[in-house]
């Protein structure tokens, strides 16, 4: 095995805190700083003449310079660089030095300082000692450098051993564990002391790297892990490799809040989402990619998609949609600012107020289908007019893809809880029906022209999404595994991957992938915690930078864009409203239209009130009440009935409400289900019909029914028309008529 070196890096010492004193220049002097070789020997020359000119002057016996140059010598030259472990050069340019300034102090002296001859020698000795002095400092500083390069050397024999260690006990551990025998030839430990990564040769004959990532538990037991450190196993550079990252503190347990580093981001260099176990940030690349999350109640979904908002809203090149059908709760908070400084809504005791320039810090809300609708025509709206006016600009960067920039940002549509939109149960509102197959169309045809979304669900099942098409035009996959009590999120979202997620259970880790080129294998990670004033600080940290719509594609969105803050339209944000609740006169809505969930013709019957703003605490009096004036309003002939021996529509069920029903709200469902008999006139209606009627707003089911109308037949309240499929049944008045 071939050791692995270490690059080291030695921290810089601080820089000397700068003296009062300063040049005309402004650069400021350090007065102790050590000398270097030409202040030294300066200081050695003019010290040197001014003893001379003293002494000759005093009269100072000639011998004292000599002496103080030899104690010098001794003293400084030899004792305080022996102690300092300088190097033989440096003890001779020290001593020579003294001895030679006393030798000439002494000298001149004698002779007199003030003559040409005394001049020149004393230059002479300052260019010597600086000569010295300079040829001493380069042995010193290669000799430091030997130092350090032993040093270094040292220690890396010292890591090396460790990593040898390590290397040897793994390789086998893994030949015990998954019966393979590899080569370990590189070890890397990480830099936060939370673990280490392995990189092995496999030994051929058919060995695969899946053999080791199938034993990664039993490799995590043995070599007795903490909870939490999940072994990461994966294909090496080349085929024939295998990495293995081995986490040994769990570090994903761990609460790290949001980096307090809103600096700029683009969608083209990548958005951080979380913490891989090592602790380096996770970098996901939405250009061109959709995104799935998926995460049971409790594990930390909604401040997962606090992350997701902060990153897109640092984008100096994303603008961001949000359809939230628990009445925006996720995109209220990026708003508020916005609300407070236009004065709708009051700031929290003791937050300022933000600057009357402040925008959302998202830039569309939709809480209500409707509102979803309208966004989603939007959307298909901007692609089209991208695909055609910015056609001239992607010839000329010779490119399909949408060059994306500030003047033409990317638009990011985050929807949370998609499986209240994309799940079967809404197949049968015709808006919530556009609303599934405008998500669908947008993700499968936007890709090209910077529309992507992030769709967030509770569960990956089919039943929550609708269908699989969701999960294959998502290539980023993320699994929160906190919470989970039944099914795998992890393994539904990344098939071929094996992640104990059992061990991930502390709220806001999970599983994170990415497919493609710029992708990277399924692993381990831990999202980011927020904290509530996280929205208002990135709203306004980033409000100066975040892109507008470029005037094409709000041209192309027209009044569905623009009117979007109107107070119609999101006055709940500051009514205290739910969203689509607006004021309404009684003369308003005597005049709303009445349509068939699966009609769009005026003059319908609406049996699917429970499904509306309108009918959630209805009783069944009140219920009959509304079917019989729909009734009235539709054919004008229907008179509220009291005899059966009138003729007209016997309404005796009512002493009958707790008869023979076992779903809820016997009553009504009685009522709905002989009005409807009524309302189908001469050519009556089948027991099918009726359950797809009643059951949305009453949960009958078809046996029930069934009963009623045996009941009702054998009474003559209703008559029975054919046989088989072909059954067909006729209230009594229309059947009377014929």
């Amino acid at each position: 095995m071939a050791d692995q070196g270490l690059n080291l890096t030695h921290t810089k010492k601080p820089a000397p805190r700068p003296s009062k004193h300063t040049t005309k220049t402004g650069i400021p002097l350090d007065w102790s700083a050590p000398h270097g070789p030409l202040t030294g020997a300066l200081s050695a020359t003019t010290g040197a003449g001014a003893t001379a000119l003293l002494g000759a002057a005093g009269g100072m016996p000639s011998g004292w310079p000599l002496a103080i140059g030899a104690a010098g010598a001794l003293g400084h030259g030899i004792g305080a660089s022996i102690r300092r472990k300088m190097t033989g050069h440096s003890i001779v340019a020290r001593s020579a030095s003294w001895l030679l300034a006393g030798g000439w102090t002494t000298w001149a002296m004698t002779t007199g300082p003030l003559s040409w001859a005394a001049a020149g020698t004393l230059s002479a000795l300052g260019v010597g000692i600086g000569a010295l002095a300079s040829n001493a400092a380069v042995h010193e500083e290669a000799a430091e450098q030997e130092r350090l390069s032993e040093e270094a050397r040292a220690l890396a024999r010292e890591m090396n051993r460790e990593r040898l260690s390590i290397a040897t006990e793994w390789e086998e551990r893994i030949r015990r564990v998954c019966s393979v025998s590899v080569r370990i030839f590189a070890v890397e430990l990480w830099e936060s002391g939370a673990g280490f990564s392995l990189a092995a040769e496999l030994p051929g004959g058919g060995a695969t790297w899946d053999q080791i990532r199938n034993h990664a538990r039993g490799l995590a037991g043995d070599a007795g892990l903490p909870l939490g450190c999940v072994i990461h196993v994966e294909e090496g550079d080349r085929q024939g490799r295998v990495v293995l990252d081995v986490p040994t503190q769990n570090v994903v347990a761990r609460d790290y809040p949001y980096p307090a580093d809103y600096s700029p981001l683009s969608i083209l260099t990548g958005i951080p989402w979380g913490l891989l176990p090592h602790s380096e940030q996770v970098r996901v690349y939405l250009r061109e990619a959709c995104a799935l999350v998926l995460g049971p109640p409790g594990s930390g979904k909604s401040t997962f998609v606090d992350v997701v908002l902060a990153g897109f809203a640092r984008c100096v090149d994303v603008v961001t949609w949000v359809i939230d059908f628990k009445a925006g709760a996720s995109a209220r908070p990026w708003v508020r600012p916005y609300l407070e400084a236009q004065g709708l809504v009051t700031p929290r005791a003791g937050q300022p107020a933000p600057p009357a320039d402040t925008r959302p810090g998202v830039d569309w809300v939709a809480s209500t289908p409707a509102e979803a609708r309208r966004m989603l025509r939007a959307l298909l709206a901007i692609n089209e007019a991208r695909q055609h006016a910015y056609q001239d600009l992607m010839d000329e960067e010779d490119t399909t893809l949408l060059p994306v920039s500030a003047k033409i940002p990317q638009i990011q549509l985050v929807v949370d809880e998609g499986a209240e939109l994309l799940s079967a149960r809404s197949f049968r509102d015709p808006v919530m029906k556009e609303v599934q197959e405008g998500v669908k169309k947008v993700m499968r045809t936007t890709r090209a022209m910077a529309v992507r979304l992030v769709l967030t669900a509770v569960d990956g099942n089919t039943s929550a999404l609708g269908n699989t098409e969701v999960r294959k035009f998502s290539p980023v996959g993320v699994a929160l595994t906190s919470g989970e009590s039944s099914g795998d999120n992890a393994s539904k979202l990344f098939k071929r991957v094996k992640v104990d997620s059992a061990q991930l259970n502390a709220k806001g880790s999970g599983v994170i992938g990415q497919a493609g080129a710029e992708g990277f294998a399924p692993t381990p990670f831990k999202g980011w915690k927020t904290a509530p004033s996280l929205a208002r600080e990135v709203t306004l940290a980033t409000n100066h930078r975040r892109p507008l719509l470029d005037e094409i594609s709000a041209s192309a969105a027209g009044e569905d864009y623009s009117q979007r803050w109107s107070a119609e339209r999101a006055g709940w944000l500051w009514n205290n409203t739910r969203p689509g609740d607006q004021p309404q006169t009684a003369t308003a809505i005597e005049q709303q239209p009445r349509t068939h969930p699966g009609r769009q013709e005026e003059g319908g019957l609406n049996l699917s009130y429970r499904r509306r703003e309108t009918a959630a605490a209805d009783d069944a009096d009140t219920m009959a009440a509304r079917l019989m004036q729909q009734i009235e309003d539709t054919y004008g002939t229907t008179t509220e009935p009291d005899d059966r021996d009138s003729g007209r529509l016997n309404l005796s069920y009512r002493r009958r409400d707790g008869e023979g029903n076992q779903d809820g709200d016997p009553g009504g469902a009685r009522k709905a289900a002989l009005l409807l008999i009524l309302a189908a006139g001469k050519e009556g209606t089948g027991a099918s019909a009726m359950e797809r009627e009643l059951r949305p707003d009453f949960g009958t089911t078809r046996p029930t029914i069934h009963g009623w109308l045996q009941e009702w037949v054998k009474t003559g309240e209703i008559v029975r028309v054919g046989t088989g499929s072909k059954t067909r049944y006729v209230h009594r008045q229309h059947a009377d008529s014929q």
